[in-house]
């Protein structure tokens, strides 16, 4: 699967969410861009499997998360362009703020 198929799926996957697609189906999109086998060498020890897997799982995972910000790059600069009364920057910070205290 290209980066971009990968990308494509991260949006697919906010879009489901935001339309109320079941989690299944968002959790099934996912899983189509990380590899369903790893190859790893048969004489590796836990510290070698543990290198490839993460090695072949660090390029779908890179591109999921550039799709993620993409998609959050257009939204955030179509709702800036708006004119609306808090900008983007303003509803993460407050959205940080929530998540902080909410670990507390």
């Amino acid at each position: 699967m290209t980066d971009n198929e990968i990308k494509l799926k991260a949006i697919a996957a906010l879009t489901g969410v935001r339309s109320g697609i079941g989690a299944d189906y968002v959790s099934s999109l996912l899983g189509e861009v990380t590899p369903a086998e790893f190859l790893v060498p048969a004489e590796a020890d836990a510290a070698e499997v543990g290198s490839a897997v993460l090695d072949q799982l660090s390029g779908p995972l890179s591109a999921l998360i550039s799709g993620f910000v993409l998609a959050f790059e257009a939204v955030a600069d179509a709702f800036d362009q708006t004119g609306s009364q808090a900008s983007a920057q303003e509803i993460l910070q407050d959205l940080a703020l929530r998540l902080a205290s909410e670990s507390d």
